[in-house]
């Protein structure tokens, strides 16, 4: 995919490298209206999309729609690039190619989020953009959240909810030859060791008591029945019922 010649039509293997001072000769005459110039910058710098996409290529996404995409932050780049600045254009564009990939593919994702939800998420990583250039480090949670005037908290599950999901067969390094998995970091709070043996020892308890007693805790708590309607269904007030049941438990815990 990352080899392939042609994208979009656009033959990757002749693409024009201009220089600095072609890059600059040509933002000044766009600034004076040329669109030429623009069209020519666009062209110039295509091999820098094509740099940016490959580190999307494992997604599953067609290269020709990131390419297509990534021109589009390519251009956003263009239009709002500052010569005054003392800064290269592929150190300006490439965050601004990224940030489009991204957000296009948080828009395909399969699990929907909510629009609402997604302005803030959105809001939330400009403002970390913004931040980020003017202290030249990585902002905290609480300054995005005091630049935008929202709750830590709203940020905070904003960009989770905006997050791609991973797959549990993802492999994250391999030892020995053999990859390790997402999933074999993850622990399994349910199906613990505990929980297996308890159920052991409650069978074996419920072994212990005598037909009725056994009878009464699998419709209550089995089955969910209520007192009253076990009364009913065993032919006994409700009263022997609550005994017998008090009785029970008390047995399994002595045998627990």
């Amino acid at each position: 995919m990352v080899n392939k010649v042609e994208i979009c039509g656009v033959n990757t293997s002749r693409l024009p490298v201009l220089s600095a001072s072609e890059m600059r000769e040509l933002f000044e005459a766009m600034r004076r209206g040329d669109n030429s110039a623009r069209t020519k910058l666009v062209n110039g710098n295509l091999r820098l999309v094509l740099s940016v996409i490959q580190r999307f290529t494992n997604r599953g996404e067609y290269v020709d729609d990131l390419f297509q995409v990534g021109c589009i932050g390519l251009m956003k780049a263009i239009d709002n690039f500052d010569l005054n600045q003392n800064v290269k254009f592929s150190t300006y564009a490439v965050p601004m190619i990224i940030g489009e990939i991204r957000r296009y593919l948080r828009d395909n994702n399969p699990i929907r989020v909510s629009r609402s939800l997604r302005d803030v998420a959105y809001k939330a990583l400009q403002a970390r953009d913004t931040l980020a250039n003017k202290y030249a480090r990585e902002p905290s949670v609480n300054e995005i959240a005091e630049e935008l005037n929202v709750p830590r908290e709203e940020i905070v599950f904003a960009l989770d909810a905006i997050q791609e999901p991973v797959s549990l067969f993802e492999p994250i390094y391999h030892e020995g030859g053999d990859p390790i998995y997402v999933m074999d970091q993850i622990a399994d709070e349910k199906n613990q060791d505990t929980d297996w043996l308890e159920g052991i020892a409650i069978r074996d308890a419920l072994q212990k008591l005598n037909d009725r007693e056994r009878l009464i805790l699998k419709l209550r708590f089995f089955e969910g029945k209520t007192q009253m309607e076990v009364a009913e269904e065993i032919g006994i007030s409700q009263a022997q019922v609550s005994r017998l049941e008090k009785a029970a438990l008390h047995h399994m815990r002595k045998y627990m």
